[in-house]
């Protein structure tokens, strides 16, 4: 930990030398653009970007967001058929899902957590963009070749990309825009992202591969072209996207500015015990979550007693109703304080995974489905309520929160064994015991730290005062300090050698 919290560091911004560097306005945020690197100890004006300047870049980050998910979707589909066509064990499959949610332990913590302190938000999306497609065209000579070993590669290869993106997109969204819809942002981004995942099995079995044999390779290694053609234009988008970065500076700034009503004081990174806690519990949770997916099909198999063909159907119905809950989450949280709907969202999961390990039939296909509603919520909500109040250390706290997706190589083969041994009713009492770590956390924000969270909400950096500034911005300061002035009959004269 102490190798990998230390990697990058001096990325990050001193509280004293934010206060000392001129402050740009978040007109000047919008309207520079970053295309070669940014410095994350500077200020950019971004710590106050409003609604309508932030609708643009988190809609051109959403659409990712849709395609990564839908690519990821169809990653799924893809797999199946090389496992297929190869003959790959259950026993190997698990070493598949180990590759890729391996690459999550590895990146985000070292070379993407360090890039996105190093360069900015724009060449984080940019580089994962491009590994994501690097990986995608390894899988043309793993198909001719039929090789096991260069198919986990090209899937490390994958995964190393996408965990670049989630490392730049996640805490781009949350913090591009108004503090106290922070949660609502992230909520209705990965919404669609949900939207892409299930659309893409759909169009896979319908479309893609109609008319092909189980073991036909050719149309997987044209989708995989196609998949990186398609990524490595859309990171020549992203290089002309006018994307506002927001720094380490601008988030230490804004903390700062919310003092007043969340009670903020600068902490060094190993005192940020919500951080940890958050790590643990996303850790626990998508490991959990991996596991009940990878199972869902079998355990179907196994309550129902139906057809593998009739399990994915159940499955393709699980899915949209978590795509589903996410929309559902993420209107909530416009009435409902983020850290009540999270924990709403962990006790339905909780009381479902415990009534599908007990119910047999189609009542508990019906149950683990339920346990996919109220994991909709959950990712997004741990990220971002984990990273409120890290300030400058905003970005390397997202990078471990990303990190702890690599759960999803443990627990998923950890089902599978008790699975083999016992049952798949059984078998979810592994995904039971990651689930109850994560229920922990809201539990513990909830009681400990809902003064921050809640000040967080009720702030309105971001928003405009009555002569139209957004409050928090340069802008609105200095006219609040010049209508002080005139009210105290300080001439403009006097006002500048006071200031």
């Amino acid at each position: 930990m102490g190798l990998l919290g230390n990697f990058g560091k001096k990325e990050e911004p001193e509280l004293a030398e934010v206060f000392d560097q001129r402050r740009p306005s978040n007109v000047e945020a919008m309207n520079q653009v970053h295309r070669k690197s940014v410095s994350n100890r500077g200020l950019t004006g971004a710590s106050a970007l409003t609604v309508k300047q932030s609708i643009f870049p988190i809609t051109l980050v959403t659409i990712l967001f849709f395609l990564w998910g839908f690519a990821y979707g169809l990653l799924d589909v893809l797999n199946a058929k090389f496992q297929n066509s190869l003959g790959i064990t259950a026993a190997k499959a698990g070493g598949l899902q180990g590759a890729y949610f391996g690459a999550y332990l590895i990146g985000p913590p070292t070379y993407s957590g360090w890039i996105v302190r190093k360069f900015g938000y724009r060449w984080t999306f940019i580089t994962g963009l491009c590994i994501y497609g690097v990986g995608a065209l390894m899988f043309w000579p793993s198909a001719v070749y039929r090789s096991f070993g260069g198919f986990c590669g090209s899937l490390f290869i994958v995964g190393s990309g996408l965990s670049t993106l989630e490392t730049s997109a996640n805490p781009f969204i949350a913090t591009c825009g108004p503090p106290r819809l922070s949660e609502f942002r992230l909520e209705l981004s990965q919404s669609f992202q949900a939207i892409g995942s299930v659309m893409a099995p759909l169009l896979a079995s319908r479309v893609f591969f109609k008319n092909t044999e189980p073991t036909d390779l050719s149309n997987v290694q044209w989708t995989y072209l196609g998949i990186a053609a398609f990524v490595f234009l859309l990171a020549v988008v992203f290089y002309f996207a006018p994307i506002p970065e927001v720094t380490d500076a601008d988030m230490a700034l804004q903390a700062e500015q919310c003092s007043g009503l969340t009670g903020y004081v600068d902490k060094p990174l190993k005192k940020q015990f919500k951080l940890f806690f958050g790590v643990a519990a996303q850790f626990c949770y998508v490991g959990a979550q991996v596991g009940v997916a990878a199972q869902f099909i079998k355990y179907s198999v196994e309550s129902a007693n139906i057809s593998d063909a009739a399990a994915s159907d159940r499955y393709a119905i699980g899915q949209g109703l978590f795509a589903i809950g996410r929309f559902a989450a993420a209107g909530l949280m416009m009435v409902i304080k983020p850290r009540w709907v999270l924990l709403a969202f962990m006790t339905g999961v909780m009381i479902f995974i415990c009534c599908a390990m007990g119910v047999k039939g189609e009542g508990g296909v019906a149950m683990l489905s339920l346990v996919l509603f109220f994991e909709s919520c959950v990712f997004p909500t741990i990220f971002t309520l984990s990273i409120r109040g890290l300030g400058r250390h905003t970005k390397r706290g997202s990078s471990w929160i990303v990190a702890a997706v690599s759960g999803g190589a443990l627990f998923p083969s950890l089902t599978g064994l008790v699975a083999d041994h016992k049952d798949y009713h059984i078998a979810m009492c592994v995904p039971l015991i990651g689930f109850f770590v994560a229920f922990a956390f809201p539990i513990y924000l909830n009681t400990v730290c809902a003064q921050e969270l809640d000040g967080f909400r009720e702030s309105k950096i971001g928003y405009h005062d009555e002569d139209g500034l957004a409050i928090g911005d340069i802008k609105h300061e200095e006219r609040r300090a010049s209508v002080v002035n005139e009210e105290k009959g300080v001439s403009p004269m006097e006002k500048e050698v006071s200031y």
